[in-house]
């Protein structure tokens, strides 16, 4: 599949390795940013893409971030719809104990290009019972 994409800063995402299912991307930023622990704040990447009808871009923590420095998304997975044509943002969280400083150009957080299906709803009065039924959170023990 091509997404076309803008890239204010020249730099094109691309996969690190041939079996990898995200590609990272990286701020553009015109001076660091500081981010206290606990501390959230939109980052700019530079990036705008132009994704098909039908697909998706799941915005998702770097792993190394996470594990070293305790730098995730605020909002676990950000979702970029196909009609979307704004710059792609990242929501960075601080759940580390010390200051995290982003430069420009530091890769921040991976994305995912995935298909989609839009549903449409039924609205019934009961659904079908299963074996399961209500059980919830912890129904199947420790």
């Amino acid at each position: 599949m091509k997404v076309r994409i803008v890239s204010k800063s020249g730099r094109i995402p691309k996969y690190e390795t041939s079996g990898s299912a995200g590609f990272d991307i990286s701020a553009y930023l015109d001076s660091p940013v500081v981010l206290k622990p606990g501390e959230r704040k939109l980052i700019p990447t530079g990036i705008y893409m132009e994704l098909p009808m039908g697909y998706e871009a799941q915005v998702r923590a770097r792993s190394g971030l996470a594990l070293k420095k305790g730098i995730g998304l605020v909002n676990g997975i950000g979702t970029i719809d196909s009609d979307y044509r704004g710059e792609v943002g990242v929501i960075l969280i601080n759940w580390g104990n010390e200051d995290f400083v982003v430069n420009d150009g530091d890769r921040i957080a991976q994305v995912v290009i995935n298909r989609y299906e839009q549903v449409e709803f039924n609205a019934v009065d009961f659904l079908d019972e299963t074996s399961r039924g209500e059980g919830g959170f912890g129904h199947t023990g420790v």
